[in-house]
């Protein structure tokens, strides 16, 4: 055994001990005739103590050493003088009397402490460096925890994990599909899962009633904070169930992660929230309700007095912020460019200020007087102090813009609490959405969302108005997970795909090993995926996912330490008989 303990193991209780530890030098110092060198592992930090006076050729060889280098130290456990109750192993010090360099260490580009000096993608370069630091190396611990977490809480409820494969066909309907061609097959390809659905249908045709899996998911599409190119799903199946059976299951897991890792306890149900609801009140299907700041709909009351703006609107809304009355031009001026960015798409901002002394004060006074100006903000519910944020358009994109303006009135009055968890469930969602360019319904989830029982005589004559058996569970306004009840009957998935446009011939070419499957006695089921790196995401306090990904990729799907993705040799291309296409992409 090269070590008796690790970095972060020996107490007080310890003293004397003759122990072993072994490690990467954090940093070393030189008092007099004394050096003290911080020894870390993943475990935590030991100090080591080299003594001029009683050894100076081990001192000497301390002094020697530089930051990461590796090395293993023999010695005794004894009281420190001067402690560091900050870390477990404070009180205690190694009187090292043998010492060994295992490897030398380069100067390290960024400096391995939780504060570093190097920009992210220098880190992300140096990624098995950065994983040495304690809030990456926690991050990543935190992943496993939660994990295992998910399989304590799934095993004893009867779910038997199950690994779907990789290479699998490739399907429309959903994200761009990674594909990988086959040398044995030439001119055809495999795809990379976006995600398992139809296997998981299958194994519920099998007879494996409940499965789940942490499985990796890959889908090529643009990047932010919270997406990868390859993801994890803790993806999930179950067998006779009706929606609220699923809900029951998986609220309880979200609440036993919420215990287990956060310490929060959640004695009451999760709202469920109707889609068209959050979408009329809060202008998303993914709301954060940590604050209030509910939408009102002022369409009937400022229309009709002269102001083209509001008259010409499709639909007028507000929110009222409180305790801002007093916001000044300037910071008005700000949230009108914030609501005027190409990304939000708003025209421009209208506010009533509500002054503590009850005076109302519009940016349209001119076009209303002061009783209805009263009016608006008897509609707001406003009091005192408060100042009413208004926007007028198009309904989807006023509604769109609201939603923003919203968070960001939340952001400046630090109303998205992180330490603040508020779930719910969104259910009802539309089945299907239409397509201007392509003239035809996609699926609003994927085509194996069941319709609500009672809306399935409108597939054919009224599509648009079908509501999907389809729930999200959302959490301080992030969607962390969603799924349905799937359609189980061949003659449903049938008329599914040919709203969707989908030929019978399309339809077999593509899922026609799903609806023989459910020729042969598929049972009613649904389930859900959660996105893994976004529980672990939420839990950690944080919004990016990629910073409790061991080795991510940057927002252009790049992996800067592998330098990938980069080109294959011609030997490669020609067993897989691939060209490769010369020119610009369109």
């Amino acid at each position: 055994m090269y070590r008796t303990h690790t970095c972060g193991e020996l107490t007080i209780k310890d003293a004397g001990k003759d122990v072993t530890l072994c490690g990467w030098i954090q940093k070393s110092r030189e008092l007099g005739g004394m050096t003290f060198v911080d020894l870390r592992d993943r475990y935590g930090i030991t100090q080591l103590v080299f003594n001029m006076e009683t050894n100076p050729e081990l001192c000497r060889e301390a002094r020697k050493l530089g930051r990461e280098f590796v090395v293993r130290a023999k010695g005794k456990v004894r009281e420190r003088s001067n402690k560091n109750l900050k870390i477990p192993t404070g009180e205690i010090e190694i009187e090292v009397s043998g010492l060994d360099v295992l490897n030398k260490s380069e100067l390290p580009p960024f400096t391995i402490e939780d504060e570093t000096d190097g920009g992210e993608e220098l880190r992300m370069k140096y990624r098995y460096l950065d994983l040495r630091r304690n809030p990456v190396k926690n991050n990543i611990i935190l992943r496993h925890r939660i994990a295992q977490e998910v399989r304590k809480y799934m095993d004893p409820i009867g779910f038997i994990e199950v690994e779907t494969p990789f290479l699998i066909k490739s399907t429309p309907e959903g994200a761009r599909d990674f594909v990988v061609p086959s040398r044995m097959q030439p001119g055809t390809f495999y795809a990379l899962p976006q995600s398992p659905q139809t296997l998981k249908q299958l194994l519920m045709v099998a007879g494996f009633d409940k499965y789940f899996q942490l499985v990796r998911c890959f889908r090529d599409e643009d990047l932010r904070a919270d997406r990868q190119p390859e993801f994890s799903q803790i993806d999930c199946e179950m067998s006779f169930v009706e929606r609220d059976d699923v809900l029951d299951t998986f609220e309880g897991l979200a609440k036993y992660l919420f215990k287990q890792i956060r310490g929060i306890e959640f004695s009451e149900p999760f709202l469920k929230l109707p889609y068209q609801q959050a979408i009329e009140n809060y202008g998303t299907d993914k709301p954060d309700l940590r604050f209030g700041m509910k939408f009102t709909d002022l369409t009937a009351i400022v229309k009709g007095h002269g102001f083209q703006v509001f008259d010409n609107a499709e639909f007028i809304g507000a929110i009222s912020a409180e305790g801002c009355s007093e916001y000044t031009r300037r910071q008005l001026d700000e949230l009108t460019d914030f609501v005027k960015r190409p990304q939000i798409g708003a025209k421009g901002l209208i506010y009533l200020k509500y002054g503590t002394d009850s005076s109302l004060k519009s940016s349209v006074d001119k076009f209303y007087s002061g009783e209805e100006l009263a009016k608006w903000a008897a509609a707001m519910n406003a009091k005192q102090g408060d100042l009413v944020l208004i926007l007028a358009g198009e309904k989807t994109t006023t509604l769109s813009a609201l939603s923003e303006l919203r968070l960001e009135m939340g952001n400046r009055l630090g109303l998205r609490k992180k330490d603040k968890f508020v779930p719910l469930w969104v259910v009802d969602f539309p089945l299907l959405k239409w397509d201007e360019d392509e003239k035809r319904f996609f699926a609003m989830h994927h085509p194996f969302t069941s319709p609500k029982p009672e809306d399935i005589k409108l597939m054919e004559t009224d599509p648009g108005k079908v509501r999907a058996n389809a729930y999200d569970l959302v959490i301080n306004g992030t969607e962390i997970g969603g799924g349905s009840i799937r359609i189980h009957d061949a003659d449903v998935q049938k008329l599914m795909f040919k709203v969707l446009g989908f030929t019978d011939e399309e339809a077999n070419n593509q899922f026609g090993f799903l609806l023989n499957a459910f020729k042969y006695g598929a049972p009613p089921h649904g389930g859900i995926a959660f996105g893994f790196d976004r529980w672990v995401a939420l839990l950690g306090g944080q919004d990016s996912i990629r910073d409790f990904i061991a080795f991510p990729k940057n927002n252009s799907g790049r992996d800067v330490m592998l330098d990938t993705p980069s080109a294959i040799s011609d030997k490669q291309l020609d067993e897989l008989m691939l060209e490769i296409k010369k020119g610009k992409k369109n």
